[in-house]
Parts: C-alpha cells; sequence; structure tokens
C-alpha cells in the first residue's frame, strides 16, 4: 500500500517489507554483537580471573587464622590495592596513544608508547612505595598491632606484585589495541591456574604460610607479564614491537 506523507513523498508500507526490514536489523544486531563479544569476552575474562587469583590467595589465607587473613586483605586490597587504581589510570591514557597510532597505521609508534609508559609508571611506582611501609598508619587508624604489624610484614612481600602492574597494565592495553585481547584471556588462564596450584603448594604442602600465599601472588602476576611480553617480543607483534629503543626517552 502506497502512503503519501505531509511533504507529498510516497511511502510503502506492507506487512511483508516490515518484516524484511526487523529481519535484517535482528541480522545486524547479531553480526555486531558477535564483534563486541569476539573483544569483550577475552577481556572479561582476564579481570575475572585477576579478581579469582585475589580470591584464591585470601581463602588460603583464611585457613591460616583471622590475623593471616586480615592482613593479606588489607596488604592486597587496601594498600596495594590503591596503587593497583592509580597505575591502572595512568596506564589508560596509553589507549588513546595505542588507537590513535594503530589508526594511523603508524604501528612502529606502538612499541614506542608503550615504552615511554613502562618509564614513567616505573617511576611512580617508586614514589608510590613508602604506602607499602604501612604498619604505623595501620595502628593510627585503629587497627590491632598484630594485625597491622603482619599487613606491612605481607605488603612488603608483595613490592614484586606492586611492580607488576606498571609493565602488564601497559602490555594488555598495548595488545587489546590490536584487537589481541584472547592472548590476554590465554595467558590470564595460565596465571590463574598457577595461582592455584602454587597456593596449595606453598600454603598446605609446604606450610609457608602467609608469606607463601603473598609470595604466590606475586608469581602469578609475573607470570601474565612475561606471557604477554613473550607474545608481543618473540613474533606475536611484528609491526608493532621492533624492540627497545631509545626513542622512548624522548618526549616524555
Amino acid at each position: 500500500m502506497d502512503l503519501v506523507n505531509g511533504n507529498g513523498d510516497h511511502q510503502i508500507n506492507h506487512p511483508l517489507l516490515k518484516e524484511k526490514d526487523d529481519q535484517e536489523i535482528n541480522r545486524d544486531l547479531w553480526i555486531e554483537s558477535k564483534k563486541l563479544w569476539q573483544i569483550a569476552g577475552p577481556a572479561i575474562f582476564s579481570r575475572v580471573s585477576a579478581s579469582t587469583m585475589n580470591i584464591i590467595t585470601q581463602a588460603y589465607a583464611g585457613h591460616l587464622g583471622e590475623a593471616e587473613l586480615a592482613a593479606i586483605c588489607i596488604a592486597n586490597n587496601v594498600i596495594v590495592g590503591f596503587n593497583f587504581g592509580l597505575l591502572l589510570g595512568m596506564a589508560s591514557a596509553l589507549e588513546t596513544l595505542c588507537g590513535q597510532a594503530f589508526g594511523a597505521k603508524r604501528h612502529h609508534m606502538l612499541g614506542i608508547y608503550m615504552q615511554r609508559s613502562w618509564i614513567i609508571l616505573f617511576l611512580f611506582c617508586f614514589l608510590l612505595l613508602p604506602f607499602v611501609f604501612a604498619t604505623p598508619i595501620l595502628k593510627w587508624l585503629g587497627q590491632p598491632d598484630d594485625v597491622a604489624e603482619l599487613s606491612g610484614v605481607v605488603a612488603v612481600w608483595m613490592i614484586p606484585l606492586h611492580f607488576s602492574f606498571e609493565v602488564q597494565f601497559s602490555l594488555q592495553i598495548f595488545l587489546q589495541s590490536q584487537l589481541k585481547t584472547r592472548v590476554i584471556a590465554w595467558v590470564s588462564l595460565v596465571g590463574l591456574v598457577v595461582n592455584a596450584s602454587r597456593s596449595w603448594l606453598f600454603v598446605s604442602v609446604l606450610d609457608f604460610g602467609v608469606i607463601g600465599a603473598a609470595v604466590v601472588l606475586d608469581i602469578s602476576w609475573w607470570v601474565l607479564v612475561f606471557g604477554l611480553y613473550g607474545y608481543a617480543a618473540f613474533g606475536g607483534c611484528p609491526l608493532t614491537w621492533t624492540g627497545f629503543s631509545l626513542q622512548a626517552f624522548s618526549g616524555l
């Protein structure tokens, strides 16, 4: 049926044509949804894996006692967690830089930007180190002396975890800008398996206590670092990673 709108133009309004339009819309939504989940799905899995590693560590610490559980939670979620949020926020600036460089086909600049990010975040890691030695602050805030002192000890053992953030965050954004999220997901799975198996070994079998739980978390995060870097540096990103360059020190 032909209808005339207010402008005098003819419009076709037919049930079969409307059904065809609906089918095209549904097909387009399905295609776009698949594209979205191909990128977002692995990214979600990697985030969930990182959170699960923290949960596993805290669960094993909970079997050791209330003071150990409180210490690992304060050290991981409060002290190191503060540094985590600040460094992740700073590293997020790399998303814009790498995205623009990749879209402009200046592929070699992705590696340069990542190296600049490493340099800046590495310096800020040192500036944030005083927050790790937090025993006096925790006592001042009213924490029991045993929990405050044990939290400070655990936080010191988590310094390697603290320094892994600056490398891992930059690598993750570097790969995400190239749509290589599946690699991040597979490496996260390996880190999760390492965390679960080594937590059982260090805490339940070798009886290393809460320090063993903290060391396992350090190892798990550095597995992510070496896994992502190994992929990027050894053939996974031939256009965007051309090796270390002095150009990274210019324009900081």
